[in-house]
């Protein structure tokens, strides 16, 4: 049975931060995320109310091999890095970033105040991420979860 309609905010803020293994987990200290979709029991796609502090960033600057993503700009003004480009968005913008096109994306809030945006993501298996600027790769497992190593294969 489905638990019944109510506000989003209601929705307890996971206690995970990151999947990210030292030194790059302190990078997204200032974000939080409350996972709507998981709180209704979604499998196919993922909704997160995201959050950022001042000065804080969504996730490393990255691109996925196989899963899509969609963000909208719910509050702030976020800068998009996007590939070698940067936007400052709006709250109404959008955008959404076509897995395997190889551009990378990332949000970092550089105002004064707090940024909050719904970010929507699928969850198709067998997923890859890369982190251009970072020696970082996420490989997601049958299982579904993630392991992240350097850019060589050694884990972390």
């Amino acid at each position: 049975m489905n638990p019944p309609p109510l506000p989003a905010e209601s929705i307890p803020a996971s206690n995970k931060k990151s999947i990210y293994p030292p030194p790059f987990a302190a990078l997204v200290e200032g974000r939080t995320k409350r996972k709507l979709g998981e709180f209704f029991g979604l499998s196919n796609f993922g909704v997160n109310l995201t959050e950022l502090a001042p000065g804080a960033i969504s996730a490393l600057f990255h691109h996925h091999a196989r899963q899509d993503e969609f963000v909208y700009i719910l509050q702030g003004t976020p800068t998009l890095l996007l590939g070698a480009e940067e936007f400052t968005l709006q709250p109404g913008d959008c955008i959404g970033f076509k897995a395997g096109t190889g551009v990378a994306h990332q949000l970092a809030n550089r105002s004064a105040a707090p940024v909050i945006y719904i970010e929507v993501g699928d969850r198709t298996a067998g997923d890859e991420v890369d982190y251009p600027n970072d020696d970082l790769k996420a490989s997601q497992l049958p299982s579904g979860a993630w392991r992240l190593t350097h850019k060589d294969g050694r884990p972390y």
